[in-house]
């Protein structure tokens, strides 16, 4: 019998190891980041590849995954035609047979023509199969307003596809994040939608140069308080703290709680916050109808009714189609000082 690299043997890490600490003297940009998770695990992981639109020759739309191509050759870092629902569906019939691809939407907006193979096929596989057939692949891209692109291009599609039970959902707020919570993905056995933002990619912080992993389902205090409890994932993170720092000069105090993930989602940390604030704001950047801002003040009705203090206020981008006009696009999306008139609100 032919040993296939789909049949290798790679030993799962320690994915709840303590983690290196935050700070150091390395500082580098969140599509940085990006690139060394991939490559750290394509490094220690042959079954792995990466497959989508410019991601090789031009090295990505976004420089993403510049010189990967030159490390990793054309076997590897595969450049698709323009046919997202193709692509999309080779890289579930690969993890099916044991290989673990990365798929990159340029943008989710585009990943709508793939719906069926990433809703219908990839969360469900395991379960259909009668656990035959498992489907670790990760897809990946930009996700939400990357800056005057339009309605159709401008699509937050977490609400839409955190619905569907089968599949994972990370949705990182810095370079420290994006790159642990992607290695992790990239070692998890289901499907995981990784959502970035291309307005966060030139973001730089510090990110250790150890190998570091961050669990899915844990959640990060970003500011602490006990005015009111703050709860938001992704880009809106970045709005959340602007308005913690405007709110802490005026004497408020309050928790910014960054999720990470939406699934599996940290409900226990929500709860530790809740019981010292008895107040939240949740901030999402996807529309407020059937949004994830609705489903969190949903569980926390459900669960935690008896904390609250004042009614959850959920502060999400506005119920309209996304504008194409700058000041229009900011003043559409969530940002700080929506937020901090939603926490006055609360303490009123």
């Amino acid at each position: 019998m032919t040993t296939t690299i789909a049949d290798i043997d790679i030993p799962a890490p320690n994915l709840t190891a303590e983690l290196p600490p935050f700070e150091g003297d390395r500082v580098i940009q969140f599509r940085e980041a990006l690139r060394e998770a991939m490559s750290e695990e394509m490094r220690r992981d042959p079954r792995i590849f990466l497959m989508g639109e410019e991601v090789a020759e031009y090295n990505g739309a976004y420089k993403v995954s510049q010189g990967m191509l030159e490390e990793f050759g054309a076997k590897r870092i595969i450049d698709s035609p323009i046919s997202e629902n193709g692509f999309a569906g080779l890289g579930i019939g690969a993890a099916m047979y044991g290989l673990r691809p990365i798929i990159e939407f340029m943008s989710w907006s585009f990943s709508l023509v793939a719906a069926d193979q990433i809703l219908n096929n990839a969360p469900k596989m395991l379960y259909m199969s009668g656990g035959q057939w498992g489907c670790p692949i990760v897809f990946r891209g930009n996700d939400g307003a990357g800056g005057q692109l339009g309605s159709t291009h401008s699509w937050c599609v977490e609400a839409l596809y955190a619905n569907v039970p089968g599949l994972k959902m990370a949705i990182p707020s810095c370079p420290y994040d994006a790159k642990g919570l992607l290695k992790t993905a990239l070692r998890d056995p289901d499907p995981v939608f990784f959502l970035e933002s291309e307005r966060m990619l030139g973001d730089k912080a510090h990110v250790p140069e150890e190998e570091y992993y961050i669990p899915f389902g844990q959640a990060e205090l970003r500011r602490e308080g006990d005015s009111c409890t703050v709860v938001s994932f992704g880009r809106p993170v970045n709005f959340c703290i602007e308005a913690a720092d405007q709110l802490a000069a005026e004497g408020i105090n309050v928790d910014v709680l960054d999720m990470r993930t939406i699934r599996p989602l940290d409900v226990e940390a929500i709860e530790r916050s809740l019981r010292k604030t008895n107040r939240i704001v949740v901030v999402d950047q996807s529309w407020p109808f059937a949004s994830i801002a609705s489903e969190v003040i949903t569980q926390v009705i459900e669960r935690f009714f008896d904390y609250l203090d004042h009614q959850p206020i959920r502060v999400n981008s506005d119920d309209v189609p996304a504008p194409y006009a700058k000041p229009l696009e900011q003043a559409f999306l969530p940002h700080a000082g929506k937020i901090v008139e939603a926490v006055k609100q609360t303490l009123s």
